[in-house]
């Protein structure tokens, strides 16, 4: 019989800005953020603790302003403003379905979100309310991934879970082999070894430094989140041993 109890009771939830574009080209398509906002009601419903970060990769990626001639700096400042903009997103779609939320930036703007402190992110969650965490690490030369890593350490989530496109890690392009094979668990150590690309590499380095456990499944299928809270083969599970 299934388990209904969740693995983890605290998690960060790292999801790439293109969760909310539905059909769009660029930018945010609401019902697709409600579609992500729904999968994670399901989860708080269940009692997780949850800290989340968006990218902006729907809007504005740092290198690719900084590929296009705008100084690395000032490219990665837009990518961080960027995050701000699918955080105060994902808040509302939240709050419409009645879920608790905070947005907090690691850039002061206090008209729009709470400034990152971390006793203040870890107290919203033992409170029930989803932290929603934006603008990066505050600094340039850093992606999300990066920023995810880091906020998971410091909050003491259990998992960082990697929601993406495809379901897991595999030996190839799944897009292209249709016999790629998906890893179901792997150590960092043999990723490394086999040249899988996780995560970017400072990110990596964290996780697999701080013996923090990634776990990389599909969130466009409906039900998946749930089911990787609750500790069920949808993906990859990447840990140090």
């Amino acid at each position: 019989m299934p388990t209904t109890k969740p693995k983890y009771k605290r998690i960060l939830l790292k999801l790439g800005g293109e969760s909310l574009l539905g059909k769009r080209r660029y930018g945010v398509d609401y019902q697709a953020t409600l579609s992500v906002a729904n999968q994670i009601k399901e989860i708080h419903k269940m009692g997780v603790e949850i800290a989340l970060i968006v990218g902006a990769g729907n809007i504005f990626r740092g290198l690719a302003g900084a590929k296009a001639g705008i100084d690395r700096a000032t490219a990665d400042y837009m990518g961080m403003l960027a995050t701000v903009m699918n955080a105060l997103t994902i808040q509302d779609a939240l709050e419409k379905i009645q879920v608790p939320t905070r947005v907090m930036s690691a850039i002061t703007m206090h008209q729009v979100a709470e400034s990152f402190i971390r006793r203040r992110a870890i107290r919203h969650m033992e409170k029930g309310r989803i932290v929603v965490l934006a603008a990066g690490t505050g600094s340039p030369y850093f992606t999300t991934d990066t920023s995810a890593s880091l906020r998971a350490l410091e909050l003491g989530a259990e998992i960082l879970l990697k929601a993406t496109k495809v379901d897991g890690v595999y030996d190839k392009d799944p897009m292209i082999y249709r016999q790629a094979k998906r890893y179901k668990h792997l150590t960092f150590q043999e990723a490394i070894i086999k040249k899988l690309r996780v995560m970017d590499g400072e990110a990596f380095v964290m996780c697999r430094d701080n013996r923090l456990p990634v776990y990389i499944f599909n969130l466009f299928k409906q039900g998946n989140l749930k089911k990787a809270v609750l500790g069920e083969d949808i993906g990859t599970l990447v840990t140090t041993d």
